[in-house]
């Protein structure tokens, strides 16, 4: 495996005002199987992988995942391990780090909630930092966006909590500023168009969180800012997808060109066709952020998997049974659907299966699944499927089990498919 500075993404920078459009992709997900997919790809693609937790998925009380930082370290240092990849091919980012958990208290409350999440995320050895202070508290002015004056002292308090965790363990953090606009979730099934980010309000964000930054004395920290959230009008929702278009996005893309060490960071990437993730990178929106598009992958494997199964095993009580038992595990707890997915029962039940925006996501690692994959996966050891059968729902997969690239293995299959997803922002980040 080919090494790599520790300065691999303000080395991505480099390059980008360089000419050379070099990007990354970030992994916005759990999944066992979807991370250790990315792994297996990393031992062969040689660049370092890097993994991002979100604010309200892991925090210091231990988020919905039920993990705090530390827990996810050990957790993905785990998954390397058992595929072979040294944890030195692993970059550690937190997204969207801020008081976006805490909004319904008063700022002072949910800021030092928020700088002790920081000091956490750091402190265990997350090196790229999201510092996302955009949202109001519930003692800010109501029904307006937050004042960007605030929201960058916001983020400069957050920095300084960071540069000291920092100080104690003595590594380098990177920093992303700005957020997105529109927040992301499925919102756009409502929108003909998606506004992207104004050059405007894209110098303004910078202008107000370097002053910010000064003020605090960050300057060495502000160094170590590499890349702004902006929205370069890609987006998806339950069936649509908002396809990124250069032409539009050619103002913003030159915007950012004079600034020595920026680049764009781009969220909700899921779903666009290799070439316009390839037209991203080359446009500046260097990091890539993608997560329901790789869960999505593996639910359509799983699901062709169980299709096999019942093809094989005549038996249902001896069957996983997975399609079933998702939707009832769904069905029982919707806390994680129910506000998205709108329309009939029947528009809901086959948005639980198949809306882009994958909620089913938030399921796989409930022990009934956890279960259900385990049995659906030893069925289809012990009775291995054959090719025709793999080749009617699986027929990618199929054609590299014929000329060897692929073992008939059913966890082999699921990763497979996972990364043809990989595959696209690997071609596209060069």
């Amino acid at each position: 495996m080919k090494k790599f500075s520790k300065d691999y993404l303000k080395n991505i920078t480099k390059l980008q005002k360089q000419g050379i459009p070099k990007g990354i992709y970030s992994i916005c997900s759990a999944n066992q199987l979807v991370l250790q997919a990315c792994m297996r790809s990393v031992r062969e693609d040689g660049d370092p992988l890097l993994i991002e937790a979100t604010c309200n998925q892991v925090n210091q009380y231990g988020g919905y995942m039920g993990m705090t930082p530390l827990q996810f370290r050990e957790y993905v240092h785990h998954l390397a391990d058992g595929v072979g990849l040294p944890d030195e091919y692993i970059i550690l980012g937190g997204d969207h780090l801020g008081p976006n958990v805490w909004q319904n208290e008063p700022s002072a409350s949910a800021m030092a909630k928020a700088s002790q999440l920081v000091t956490d995320y750091v402190t265990y050895g997350f090196t790229k930092i999201h510092l996302d202070a955009s949202m109001s508290c519930s003692d800010d002015p109501a029904n307006q966006p937050l004042n960007k004056k605030i929201s960058a002292e916001r983020a400069a308090l957050l920095c300084e909590a960071a540069e000291k965790a920092k100080g104690v363990i003595n590594q380098l953090v990177y920093y992303v500023i700005g957020t997105e606009v529109p927040t992301p979730g499925g919102e756009v099934e409502k929108q003909d168009k998606l506004n992207m980010t104004k050059v405007g309000d894209a110098k303004e964000t910078i202008s107000e969180i370097r002053h910010a930054f000064i003020r605090h004395h960050l300057e060495d920290a502000w160094e170590r800012v590499i890349a702004v959230v902006v929205q370069p009008g890609v987006e998806f929702g339950d069936s649509s997808i908002f396809l990124y278009d250069r032409n539009n996005a050619k103002e913003l893309s030159k915007f950012i060109e004079p600034y020595e060490h920026f680049i764009y960071e781009a969220h909700s990437t899921d779903y666009q066709p290799r070439q316009n993730l390839k037209e991203l990178v080359e446009d500046h929106f260097a990091v890539l952020k993608v997560g329901p598009a790789l869960t999505f992958a593996m639910r359509e494997a799983l699901f062709a998997l169980s299709f096999v199964e019942e093809e094989l095993i005549h038996v249902p009580e001896e069957r996983s049974n997975l399609r079933e038992k998702l939707e009832t595990e769904m069905l029982a707890n919707p806390e994680h659907w129910k506000k998205h997915y709108h329309g009939s029962a029947f528009e809901q039940q086959l948005a639980r299966k198949y809306s882009l925006s994958d909620r089913s996501r938030y399921y796989w690692s409930k022990p009934i699944l956890q279960e259900a994959i385990s049995t659906l996966f030893k069925n289809l050891e012990n009775q291995p499927a054959p090719l025709s059968l793999i080749d009617q729902f699986l027929p990618n997969q199929s054609q590299k089990i014929k000329i060897g690239e692929l073992p008939n293995s059913p966890r082999f299959l699921v990763e497979d498919k996972i990364r043809e997803v990989v595959n696209d922002y690997l071609y596209a980040c060069g």
